[in-house]
């Protein structure tokens, strides 16, 4: 478990701000993450990575000459936002266009490709590397829906050991994607992690049992077997990466890089012991081991498991990854120091956002909106634990954690919005960045969305009403829907939402009020959320783990349909109000 924190939510930027304190040769802080703190050649690609926090030495330990320009760090095992990812790259842009480099995840995937895209909307050429390493999160078939663990390492280190070099961002692009292709991970873990505030683990395994094949987030295995001896573990690690040579390649003389990760309670000896056997069986397999990598290098809190990955060499990329490197987290060769960039205090400091101009009525809205973000805050925060639970049956856990960095932050983002005079609008499109950038994770990007319709359909010139309220659900799942690709059927919040739209607006269309409509509209989507019990995941964390959430309603349908109906609860309240003030 995590000993020592303050407030549980000040954790990852608590932990930033010391790690950057403690690095400064290499580091400096910039809003959304940490960027190098040295000078680097004009007109050169820029590597900016990133991830949630909670990963050390993974996202920031990486950053420094030789290395990554840049590292966006989301919240503990939530992937940062859009904001934060383009904040990063914007403060370690060179001229010569940025790289994005994540692991694949669903988050991640939203979030970079955002910030991607409004990087380019701006003239930078801009491009992206999802790691795919994990063997166990897909089958080889389906390679691209592969999630990123310790092999985040290899293609990180010889994509930057390229840009390093000069080389266009072509070749950069070309580089990591052939590290990616030749990069095989395999993970087994004895426990799982706790995070801070937390009194039980993401996911647990029975004393004496070993979780083979999960992730670094709390996501459980795809199997359990006995704890084996160190020997066995090693035997087992192997024979599954052996299975998947890359394409054209024969084990037979190949130049492999070994890394043999441990994921947070794994002392350092028992990964020698481990590595002991590895490199025996290397050896026999024909494989010659170069430069092999022991000790903590991805990790995931206390979580005790290891991982290894084997990383298959040709003579390009054997030159880029044994090139100089100089971070705080790894360190290879001997590089020429470059110079201190100044340090610039603004780089930490984000300008107030305008409030536009609204009407009486529409910031009587706002007040409205609040009022509903209240209410979602309350039943989530009620219902965290519970969010939590039915997301560990075959994701990470972590939904109602998320869910509760989100409306908190959008709750305090509208509290500002109204108290300043925004309308209906202003008040949701405040609440939706705050969201977004807070929660980070794929809850995160599509609360924001949907959020972000609502305020664009009802406006700041006038007092929200049942029409464009149901317009913006309308917008929200088909923003949704695009953007995440989700659809109905899926094990996802798609399977409340879009029957919650059809149902709004049926209602809407019928001449209901907005408090009729959303009442019966509230009650098929408290009935989608029951339904998706008997769903199979096919998208996001859970899917590799599809067969044990049968039986268990997705957390996010959940977590919709219950905003949904503490939504209701305010425009009830709001109308037992008004016609007690009527009679009096």
């Amino acid at each position: 478990m995590t000993r020592l924190f303050n407030e549980p939510a000040a954790f990852a930027d608590e932990m930033i701000e010391g790690f950057v304190a403690s690095h400064g040769r290499w580091v400096k802080r910039v809003s959304g993450g940490v960027v190098r703190n040295t000078k680097s050649t004009p007109d050169t690609v820029a590597l900016v990575i990133g991830g949630g926090s909670g990963h050390y030495p993974a996202f920031a330990g990486l950053v420094g000459q030789g290395l990554a320009h840049g590292a966006a760090m989301g919240n503990l095992f939530a992937s940062p936002s859009a904001q934060q990812v383009y904040n990063v790259a914007k403060a370690a842009a060179n001229g010569g266009g940025v790289l994005l480099g994540y692991g694949n995840y669903a988050g991640d995937v939203l979030h970079f490709n955002q910030a991607q895209d409004r990087l380019r909307s701006e003239g930078i050429d801009c491009r992206s590397i999802a790691v795919t390493d994990d063997v166990s999160s897909a089958p080889l078939a389906e390679r691209a829906k592969r999630r990123g663990i310790a092999g985040d390492l290899t293609v990180f280190k010889v994509a930057a050991a390229a840009a390093e070099a000069g080389y266009s961002m072509d070749s950069v692009v070309e580089i990591a994607e052939r590290a990616n292709d030749r990069t095989r991970s395999f993970g087994v873990a004895f426990t799982g992690c706790t995070l801070p505030g937390a009194d039980h683990p993401l996911f647990s395994v029975p004393e004496g049992r070993m979780a083979v094949g999960m992730g670094i987030h709390g996501e459980p295995g795809i199997d359990e077997t006995d704890v084996p001896t160190a020997d066995e573990l090693a035997e087992l690690l192997v024979a599954k990466l052996l299975t998947e040579i890359p394409e054209g390649l024969e084990t037979s003389g190949a130049r492999v890089v070994p890394i043999l990760n441990g994921l947070g309670s794994v002392k350092y000896e028992e990964l020698f012991v481990v590595y002991r056997r590895v490199a025996q069986l290397l050896a026999e397999a024909g494989l010659e081991a170069v430069d092999p990598q022991v000790g903590e290098l991805v990790t995931s809190f206390d979580m005790a498991g290891t991982s290894l990955t084997l990383f298959w060499l040709d003579d390009e990329l054997e030159t880029l990854w044994n090139a100089p490197a100089d971070a705080p987290a790894f360190r290879r060769g001997a590089v020429i120091a470059a110079a201190l960039e100044p340090s610039d205090a603004d780089d930490l400091t984000e300008a107030e956002q305008t409030i536009p101009e609204a009407t009486e009525e529409s910031r009587a809205g706002a007040v409205r909106v609040l009022a509903a973000l209240g209410a979602a805050k309350a039943v989530v925060d009620a219902n965290a634990d519970e969010l939590g639970r039915i997301d560990a049956i075959a994701g990470d856990g972590d939904h109602g954690i998320g869910m509760e960095r989100g409306v908190r932050a959008a709750v305090a983002a509208a509290t500002d919005a109204v108290a300043r005079g925004a309308g209906a609008a202003t008040t949701l499109h405040f609440a939706a960045d705050a969201w977004a950038d807070k929660a980070g994770g794929t809850s995160g990007a599509l609360w924001g969305m949907a959020l972000r319709a609502v305020g664009d359909a009802v406006g700041d010139s006038k007092a929200p009403d049942a029409g464009a309220v149901a317009k913006g659900v309308a917008g929200a799942a088909a923003a949704i829907m695009d953007f995440g690709k989700a659809k109905p059927g899926d094990k996802t919040l798609v399977d409340v939402l879009v029957p919650f739209r059809d149902a709004l607006a049926s209602g809407v269309d019928a001449g209901k009020s907005l408090t009729e409509a959303w009442a019966a509209a509230a009650v098929t989507a408290e009935q989608a959320a029951e339904a998706t019990a008997q769903l199979l995941p096919l998208m996001g964390r859970a899917r590799p783990h599809a067969e044990k959430s049968l039986g268990t309603p997705d957390a996010g349908a959940v977590s919709m349909a219950l905003i949904i109906r503490a939504i209701h609860n305010t425009f009830a309240e709001a109308k037992a109000a008004a016609t007690i003030k009527e009679k009096a």
